[in-house]
């Protein structure tokens, strides 16, 4: 309670878990219960945190009436209560993770995926430590079809995309300062932003650093970034590809593993890094074409990852090579780590993580060893591929080795349903519902 004794203007709080697709569900209480929910935490009914992208039941789970639909206990995560600057009234988020009955971690929470994972690094006496990178959109939704956003300083819609321009960032500077006093407000280690290859695009870092923070920090600076630009007029969208002509969003994640003394496991003192690093990268790319359920989670996902258009479509890595799915970044080889380049910015931050270094941890359990690098453009060479349709990944998903190592039966299982049911209903919306459902949501 010492947060909201240090902040006595909050008026209400959010109490909030992250479902299998990123989505915060939860409830509103008066500050004046924050004690006990502090202590003794909440209950949600376990199939909360397995609903649809529209947010409805999944049909036929055996979580809702095979089940009575029967409760999970909604316990707060070490992260505690932080600010929620885009609501008008103070107000205070308190992030949540879900327990079943008798105190055992419920399998289908997406946290508790990657915290069963980090569990396994632990226990090798390894540490992850990871940053993300999202790229999202400014969007004007107001009219029939999205446009950028006008310029507050001219008023003026840019007419095409600015890479690294100072002028799109100077033209939303009130927007991105009310962004970055939100993130320091939250805890969220925002860093770099910069404007990207789409129209209205942007990217923003996020500093590395512990895994399970990362997952924390990213799940939230999605809420902050969306709130904040509907309080400021217009929309931010992490939806993979908003427009058909544009790059789409990606989320890259960067990683390296520490051992026991704080030493990178990745850095051998040259740019080529070590066996450990060539496991880890292989065990990444064999898993590559069952997770993409998880890094390409939607319908519109799939339009993203076309060639050439800066996302990967082809299962390959290389040194300093953006065309790669899994790429080694140069630079000073004490921070010697793996780009991992496929997911896009519409994610569950968890399950991302925890499939990209559980692949990782595989490779290293394994002692896999990648193929060779490639040299040159991706595209142009003939090379394995991702998954092209949300049907097929699905499929790869539900019944691979890998996945099973990485994830609980109960996810896994709740996931395929959930996709199923979504991928069906998909089929029969228009263009412009698709855009419609996808804009805010994810």
């Amino acid at each position: 309670m010492s947060w909201l004794h240090d902040h006595p203007h909050i008026k209400a709080i959010r109490v909030a878990a992250s479902d299998l697709n990123g989505v915060a569900r939860g409830k509103r209480i008066p500050t004046r219960f924050a004690q006990k929910i502090e202590q003794d935490g909440t209950r949600f009914p376990l199939s909360a945190l397995n609903l649809d992208i529209w947010g409805e039941d999944i049909d036929d789970s055996p979580l809702v009436f095979e089940a009575g639909d029967p409760d999970g206990v909604c316990l707060p995560t070490e992260r505690g209560f932080m600010p929620m600057p885009w609501v008008d009234n103070p107000t205070a988020l308190l992030p949540v993770w879900m327990y079943r009955e008798d105190g055992r971690p419920y399998e289908g929470d997406p946290r508790h995926a990657l915290a069963a994972v980090l569990a396994r690094y632990k226990a090798r006496g390894l540490t992850p430590i990871c940053g993300t990178e999202l790229e999202f959109y400014l969007v004007d939704d107001s009219g029939k079809d999205l446009q950028v956003v006008p310029s507050p300083r001219s008023g003026k819609r840019r007419p095409g995309a600015e890479i690294l321009s100072l002028r799109a960032l100077d033209a939303f500077d009130t927007y991105f300062t009310a962004l970055y006093d939100g993130a320091e407000a939250m805890d969220i280690p925002a860093e770099t932003a910069i404007s990207e290859a789409g129209l209205g695009q942007f990217e923003i870092n996020l500093s590395h650093g512990d895994a399970m923070k990362a997952a924390d920090d990213t799940w939230l600076f999605k809420l902050l970034v969306r709130g904040i630009a509907r309080k400021h007029g217009f929309a931010a969208s992490f939806m993979a590809k908003p427009y058909p002509e544009y790059s789409g969003n990606g989320m890259h994640v960067h990683f390296s593993v520490l051992d026991a003394e704080g030493n990178n496991i990745f850095d051998n003192g040259g740019p080529e890094g070590t066996d450990l690093l060539q496991h880890a990268i292989a065990g990444c790319m064999a898993a590559l074409p069952a997770s993409a359920l998880i890094l390409a989670p939607h319908g519109n996902s799939y339009d993203r990852l076309v060639p050439n258009a800066h996302a990967p479509t082809s299962i390959c890595w290389a040194y300093e090579n953006r065309t790669a799915a899994i790429r080694v970044p140069g630079g000073n080889p004490k921070g010697r780590r793996i780009e991992h380049r496929v997911a896009g910015g519409d994610v569950n931050p968890y399950l991302m993580l925890a499939v990209v270094l559980g692949a990782a941890l595989t490779g290293i359990e394994d002692a896999q060893q990648p193929p060779a690098p490639i040299a040159g453009n991706a595209y142009d060479q003939r090379l394995p591929q991702l998954p092209g349709n949300w049907s097929d990944a699905i499929d790869a998903f539900e019944a691979d080795p890998h996945i099973a190592r990485i994830f609980p039966a109960e996810l896994i299982r709740n996931l395929v349903a959930t996709k199923r049911q979504e991928c069906k209903e998909f089929a029969d919306l228009s263009p412009e519902e698709r855009i419609d459902l996808y804009l805010d949501t994810v």
